[in-house]
């Protein structure tokens, strides 16, 4: 028995709500990685995995949204938990696999391809698990050639994002390519909502329809602290603003040879005095013969 599928049952809400929130993991995640690519290799790891959290929970989360809206009318749907986290799991490591790619290899040739490739097919395993862990009186079927169609999306969109993260210094144009993101993500998803089919095992006894948004809002709780977590991040480190590289100050330690300290930028009133002191010395000698 085929069973009738819906996917807004909400009308537009979810899809809009679902886009912005992948919009939203993709701004944090493209400047905590570009920010990566601004400080020196110690705080760099940090970047990276602040990026691939906030770009898998931002996905997942925008996954879920959505998923708020799906119902099949006749027969209810439940989640299973342990299945659900998994797949948020999955997101933020093979996402976190293709950034620290690309955050050390560089947004270009086979590291981009390659960080890019594996980024997508963590976005749309994330989603495919995500859909095994739904639960209802049947199983799902799907068609191949529109699933394939749907992970093409997801790769090409990881990999213009990562490339985005590794050339956009702008805040706009980071904000843009968020934009991009979000809209490809979002077509991912639709996509592989579209190859999806409900086959049912029989009538079910209960009423069906989309399920409750208490039943999925709790599990969103989490992943929604942590984009606000790392969106208050962004908002108070100007850096990740301005696009600006970081002037380290130079280090107070033996060894370090004065030359350094008097051509940092930061010492430039000192290079100044010295310029005068050394005017000054050649004013002095020449007038020294006229003194004699």
């Amino acid at each position: 028995m085929q069973g009738t599928v819906d996917g807004f049952s909400y009308g537009a809400v979810t899809p809009l709500v679902a886009y912005l929130m992948a919009c939203l993991g993709g701004a944090l995640g493209l400047r905590c990685t570009t920010r990566s690519l601004l400080v020196t290799h110690s705080w760099r790891p940090a970047w990276l995995a602040l990026g691939s959290a906030a770009i898998g929970s931002g996905i997942w989360t925008m996954h879920f949204v959505a998923m708020m809206g799906f119902a099949i009318e006749e027969t209810p749907i439940h989640y299973d938990k342990p299945i659900t986290y998994a797949s948020l799991g999955l997101a933020i490591v093979m996402v976190g696999i293709g950034i620290f790619i690309v955050g050390y290899r560089g947004a270009t040739g086979t590291a981009l391809f390659t960080g890019g490739t594996i980024t997508g097919l963590g976005v749309a395993s994330m989603h495919y698990l995500g859909m095994a862990g739904v639960r209802f009186h049947g199983h799902f079927t799907y068609n191949t050639l529109t699933v394939a169609a749907s992970v093409v999306i997801a790769v090409v969109a990881a990999t213009a994002a990562l490339w985005a993260a590794g050339r956009v210094r702008g805040f706009m144009w980071s904000v843009g390519a968020s934009l991009v993101m979000g809209l490809a993500v979002s077509g991912m998803h639709y996509m592989g909502m579209a190859a999806l089919g409900a086959h049912l095992d029989g009538p079910s006894h209960a009423a069906g329809g989309a399920p409750e948004p208490s039943v999925l809002a709790p599990m969103l709780i989490g992943p929604l602290a942590f984009l606000l977590l790392a969106g208050i991040v962004v908002i108070f480190d100007p850096l990740m603003v301005m696009g600006r590289p970081v002037r380290m100050p130079v280090e107070g330690k033996p060894g370090v040879p004065a030359a350094s300290v008097a051509a940092h930028p930061d010492h430039r009133p000192a290079l100044h005095e010295g310029r005068l002191s050394a005017r000054t010395s050649e004013h002095h000698a020449s007038r020294t013969p006229q003194n004699r």
